[in-house]
């Protein structure tokens, strides 16, 4: 078994399997530390977050909400308890942001990802669904251990992205992926497939024109069409798979969205709730069909995600702007554990598939 300590190994592997193997409550991200925030940060029942998000948006006011990918313990903050917690975020010009500190530079980034053959466990029975036809895409996410001179909080500081959200101690987003925005009555969604580490040659040509990519992108744009289909009528899709660059500490990266819009009644406010946990989890980070598929990834990686891959997002009385929490890293004890992974299908390859979790372990900086 590859989660066996085998002789030889580095420390920082070692370290890496202590981690996987740890029991199961270990997993802190599905539970924030009421010592560091009140009571307006503890989990809420999902159907309870569901009906306070559709009384606060019938009523127009402005509200957070952080979104575990279970659903097990969702967050909705009016704007006031919001700032009057210990966290920090950055969406649609809602700002609050940590006191200036001293920042070390340079920025140091050693990474130590999960080993080959603990992911290749998950990639083939991943792989065993998917030839028996229970699933045709599946988003696999496995930890990266992260050594840097960086505190939650200054990584916060220092990176640059669409969306961020920190709570000190605990974990820290800063997501390059829109999940849905509502604005005027139209719901958008702007699902995120494929990427690339920008200093290979022609590699914007390479993702744009790879088959497995595209099919992949297919996929995801299809079940995101049937997912907003399930909240809002005239649904299509804007703009098909686009190009955009993120710059990161240790180079560029190309990745490839879509733009998806479907037209919703003019008193959506009042059901924004009954629409949020609707869509969820994101297809984006789960895959189709999504209930088998949330199945399979249950069993194939090393426990819960918690906050990872879930959403986060700001009502401001008109409008919604919301994010996957993808590039994520959350803190165990001493430890820093950056979470990434990428969609398989049935065209996946293992190395490759375990190059693109790699090249996601990144802070985006200018």
């Amino acid at each position: 078994m590859c989660f066996e300590i085998q002789p030889g190994s580095s420390i920082e592997c070692l370290e890496m399997i202590i981690w996987m193997k740890r029991p199961i409550h270990h997993f802190k991200t599905d539970v924030i530390k009421i010592t560091q925030l009140n009571i307006y940060l503890q989990a809420m029942e999902k159907d309870a977050a569901r009906k306070k998000m559709n009384v606060l948006g019938a009523q127009r006011i402005p509200f957070l909400f952080i979104v575990d990918f279970e659903m097990a313990k969702p967050r909705i903050l009016t704007i006031q308890e919001a700032m009057d917690q210990s966290l920090f975020f950055d969406i649609k010009n809602l700002q609050k942001l940590p006191d200036p500190v001293q920042i070390p530079f340079p920025l140091q980034w050693e990474t130590i990802p999960v080993p080959l053959c603990i992911y290749q466990n998950g990639f083939d029975l991943v792989m065993q669904h998917i030839r028996h036809g229970n699933s045709y895409l599946l988003n696999l996410t496995y930890p990266t251990l992260v050594k840097s001179n960086h505190s939650l909080e200054q990584l916060f500081l220092i990176s640059r992205a669409k969306y961020k959200l920190c709570v000190p101690g605990d974990f820290l987003v800063f997501s390059p992926e829109t999940f849905i925005k509502i604005s005027q009555n139209q719901i958008f969604t702007f699902p995120m497939k494929g990427t690339i580490d920008a200093s290979i040659p022609g590699a914007a040509e390479l993702l744009m024109n790879d088959p497995k990519e595209l099919s992949e992108h297919y996929t995801i744009v299809d079940l995101m069409r049937n997912d907003l289909s399930m909240v809002a009528e005239g649904i299509k899709v804007n703009k098909f798979r686009y190009l955009e660059k993120i710059e990161t500490a240790g180079g560029g990266l190309f990745q490839t969205s879509s733009e998806i819009a479907g037209r919703l009644s003019d008193d959506w406010q009042e059901r924004i709730g009954d629409m949020l946990f609707e869509l969820l989890p994101a297809g984006s980070v789960s895959g189709a069909p999504k209930k088998k598929t949330l199945e399979i990834i249950k069993a194939a990686e090393a426990g819960p995600r918690g906050f990872y891959t879930g959403v986060f997002g700001y009502f401001d009385g008109d409008s919604v702007d919301s994010a996957v929490m993808i590039r994520y890293i959350e803190q165990s004890g001493e430890q820093l554990i950056f979470r990434s992974g990428g969609g398989i299908t049935g065209k996946s390859v293992s190395e490759k598939e375990y190059q693109e979790l790699i090249d996601k372990v990144y802070v985006p900086v200018s």
